[in-house]
C-alpha cells in the first residue's frame, strides 16, 4: 500500500506571517528594489495612459471617454468600471499587480476557493472607495483633486498624489520586508488570529489608490461626482471604479490557479520558501515603483532633483 505524503505548507506562509522564508533574502530583496527602480525609470505614462488606457475606454464606451461629457448618474457609474478597467495598467494601479503572487502562493498546498481571498481584498477596497466616494461628494469642488489650476512647481494636486502613494508604496515595502524574514511583522498575534487580516489590508491599499490618482479618465469621473453632491452616486462610482482596477488581476490570478492544473501550486508547496520568495519579491517591486514613480520622478520631472528617466 503506497502511503502519500503532502507537502506541509505554513498556512500563511511567505505573506504576512512566521516563513519559511528562503536563504537568499537579503539578495531578493536587492534585486526586487532595483528591478522596481528601473521599472521607474522606463516607464512611459503617455503610452499606458494614452494608448492604451483611452484606446480601451474609447473602444468599450462606443465613443471618445475624453470628449463626452457624462450626462447622467447612470452614465457616470458605467464611465467609472469601464475607466477603472482601462486604467488597469496605468502607473497609479501597476502595484495591484502585486498581488497576484501572495494570491497564488497562499493557495498552495490548501484545497479551498481562490474566491474567498478575492472576497477580503475586495472586502478591505471598497470599504476604503466608498468612504472616499462618499466623501468626495460631500466635500465637493474644494478637493486639491478638482483642481485644474497649472503651477511650475508643486501643486495641490500633486501634493495630495505624492502623500497617498507615498503612504501606499512605504506599506508595500513593509510587507514585502515581512513577507521575506528581514524584518518582523509587527502585528504577528493579530494577522494568526486574524488571517484574512493581510488580504484585507492589501484591498484596502488598492482602494487608496484613489485618493491620490491624477488619471485623466478618473478626474474625469472625479469631477462628475464632486459637481453632483450624491452620496450614493460618489460610493457607487468609486466603488466600481476600484472594481474595474482588479478585474484583470483577478482573471490573471484565476488562470494561473486554473489554468496551470495546480502545477504551480505544487511547485510552491515543494519548497514553502519560494512563497516568500515570489511573495516578497513582488511586493517589494510594486513598492519601490509607487514610491519612486509618485514621490521622486515627480520631482526630477519638475527639476528639483535629479532622476534618470527615458523618453518614449
Amino acid at each position: 500500500m503506497t502511503v502519500k505524503h503532502e507537502v506541509p505548507v505554513h498556512p500563511q506562509a511567505g505573506f504576512f506571517g512566521e516563513g519559511p522564508y528562503p536563504a537568499r533574502r537579503a539578495a531578493i530583496a536587492v534585486i526586487a528594489v532595483l528591478a522596481g527602480f528601473a521599472l521607474t525609470a522606463i516607464w512611459s505614462a503617455p503610452f499606458v495612459d494614452s494608448v492604451i488606457g483611452d484606446s480601451v475606454a474609447n473602444g468599450l464606451l462606443g465613443y471618445d471617454a475624453k470628449a463626452t461629457p457624462i450626462s447622467s448618474a447612470l452614465a457616470g457609474t458605467l464611465f467609472a468600471f469601464v475607466s477603472g478597467l482601462a486604467g488597469s495598467f496605468t502607473a497609479c494601479n501597476i502595484a495591484a499587480f502585486g498581488a497576484v503572487a501572495p494570491l497564488v502562493g497562499g493557495q498552495a498546498g490548501e484545497k479551498r476557493s481562490p474566491f474567498k481571498p478575492l472576497g477580503w481584498i475586495a472586502a478591505g477596497m471598497l470599504t476604503v472607495s466608498i468612504v472616499y466616494g462618499v466623501i468626495v461628494a460631500l466635500v465637493g469642488t474644494g478637493m486639491p483633486q478638482f483642481s485644474t489650476a497649472q503651477t511650475s512647481g508643486l501643486s495641490p494636486r500633486s501634493i495630495q498624489s505624492m502623500v497617498a502613494f507615498g503612504v501606499v508604496g512605504l506599506v508595500f515595502l513593509l510587507m514585502g520586508l515581512v513577507a521575506l524574514g528581514i524584518v518582523g511583522n509587527p502585528f504577528a498575534a493579530f494577522t494568526r488570529r486574524h488571517p484574512a487580516a493581510p488580504h484585507v489590508l492589501m484591498g484596502a491599499l488598492i482602494g487608496g489608490f484613489l485618493i491620490g490618482r491624477p488619471y485623466p479618465l478618473f478626474r474625469i469621473m472625479f469631477r462628475s461626482a464632486a459637481e453632483e453632491h450624491n452620496v450614493f452616486y460618489g460610493a457607487a462610482a468609486f466603488a466600481l471604479q476600484s472594481l474595474g482596477n482588479i478585474v484583470i488581476m483577478a482573471v490573471l490570478f484565476l488562470i494561473l490557479t486554473y489554468a496551470t492544473r495546480g502545477r504551480l501550486q505544487r511547485w510552491f508547496a515543494a519548497k514553502p520558501a519560494r512563497i516568500a520568495a515570489v511573495t516578497g519579491a513582488a511586493l517589494l517591486v510594486g513598492g519601490t515603483f509607487t514610491l519612486l514613480y509618485w514621490d521622486v520622478r515627480v520631482l526630477g520631472r519638475l527639476g528639483i532633483i535629479w532622476f534618470p528617466m527615458i523618453s518614449w
